[in-house]
């Protein structure tokens, strides 16, 4: 049969007249390509809605062609995407910064900064008790590019001091360190290196900006894992920076593009949906942490008990001051047993999970040395303050009765095992 004698469909709906007129005797096969894209006149999504096409339209050759040269534009979501856009925004306001770039994962942000910032003969200052994926990027550069790593204990003004070098690029600390929740003292460490001209990253993921703003601290850069206590329902992977200074945000934005490591508009969806309930969950999780954590310091299993909302926590007067609003979701305990009572205990746990992550509205238990903190070997471990008993809890918001019942029978089981 040839052409001529195929049905024709009308497409009134199409978007642009030019569109119209080129679909309006369009054959089926055709129409089912170029499907209409409706405006909305007179109302609005009350949600962001989801762009996850990868390529945008242009009207003539010079928007185009123009639009390449402006880092806002949108014709390819390597290089910027609405949805994703709008979490970059909604993210920097929340912690007060000039604009964000967002990333496939927390990896990802945090090597799109180490990455545009550093290079051969470069010099970094990192406080030693960092998240293991970092200390193992830390590593990587300095045995591949010469970068120099300067290790500090993070509460020490005076000892990042003396560990600023003329080739120093940046000062690297986390806001509740993993998984010790040893706190920074982050304005008299930020107020140090901003003398000397050196920028200041702050990996703020367990606190949220919900318990800290590190920029209005004095930060340069906050990165998060967006995977975590952003997201918060353990389905989306992904990482953002965020910027005091534009300047300093296109700098790094750049490399982003570049390196192609950005977040997926869908995974972006859903780290805004889950940001709308954040205030409510980081208060419920600090909360439910803190009670366990006095739990956990009376029962006799347990060593040791690291939460800053407890008086024998180094740094509680410090995190007083700088976490007014709670101490954050996350407990590290050092069971009395050692390593096999970290086995035993994580392995007894019923309501908790034996997972990675942090951040889930979901209770999860790991220990550090064999997981997340792998890449130290025991002289490292030790100097970051783990020991081969240490458990670490990410504390969702479950009712505190039915964690308890739960963690303190799997302490029970540890105890009487390792006793």
């Amino acid at each position: 049969m040839s052409d001529k004698s195929e049905p024709t469909v009308t497409n009134p709906a199409a978007t642009t007249p030019a569109t119209a007129t080129a679909t309006a005797t369009a054959r089926p096969e055709t129409l089912a390509v170029h499907t209409p894209h409706l405006d909305i006149p007179d109302s609005r999504p009350l949600g962001v809605p989801l762009h996850q096409n990868h390529v945008f339209v242009f009207d003539s050759a010079d928007k185009l062609a123009e639009a390449f040269g402006k880092p806002d534009s949108f014709l390819y979501s390597r290089m910027g995407n609405p949805t994703v856009r709008a979490l970059e925004a909604s993210v920097a306001r929340l912690e007060g910064g000039a604009d964000a770039q967002s990333y496939a994962s927390g990896m990802g942000a945090i090597n799109g900064v180490l990455l545009a910032l550093l290079g051969t003969g470069s010099h970094i200052v990192a406080q030693r008790c960092l998240y293991g994926g970092t200390y193992a990027v830390l590593t990587d550069l300095a045995e591949r590019w010469g970068v120099e790593v300067s290790y500090v204990s993070g509460t020490d003004p005076e000892e990042v001091r003396a560990a600023l070098r003329p080739e120093t690029r940046l000062l690297y600390l986390e806001t509740i360190a993993n998984p010790t929740t040893r706190v920074s003292d982050l304005p008299a460490l930020i107020a140090v290196a901003r003398e000397a001209g050196v920028p200041t990253c702050v990996d703020n993921t367990f606190a949220s900006p919900l318990l800290c703003r590190p920029i209005e601290l004095g930060a340069d850069i906050v990165v998060h894992s967006a995977t975590k206590y952003l997201a918060g329902h353990a389905d989306v992977l992904g990482g953002v920076a965020v910027f005091k200074d534009a300047e300093l945000h296109r700098r790094v934005r750049h490399h982003a593009v570049e390196q192609g490591a950005v977040t997926d508009p869908f995974a972006a969806w859903l780290t805004l949906r889950g940001m709308q309930t954040l205030p409510l969950r980081i208060e419920r999780q600090s909360a439910n942490a803190a009670e366990l954590a006095a739990r956990f310091a009376a029962h006799p299993a347990v060593a040791a008990v690291r939460h800053p909302s407890l008086a024998s926590h180094p740094d509680h007067e410090l995190a007083a001051r700088l976490l007014p609003r709670g101490g954050g979701g996350v407990v590290s305990i050092d069971l009395a047993g050692g390593r096999e009572a970290g086995r035993v205990f994580v392995e007894a746990v019923r309501l908790a999970s034996l997972s990675v992550s942090l951040g889930d509205v979901k209770t999860l238990v790991m220990h550090p040395g064999s997981t997340s903190h792998r890449q130290l070997d025991e002289t490292a471990l030790a100097a970051a303050g783990i020991a081969p008993g240490t458990v670490r809890l990410s504390v969702g918001i479950e009712h505190v009765e039915d964690l308890w019942a739960d963690l303190g029978r799997a302490l029970d089981l540890a105890l009487a095992k390792t006793a």
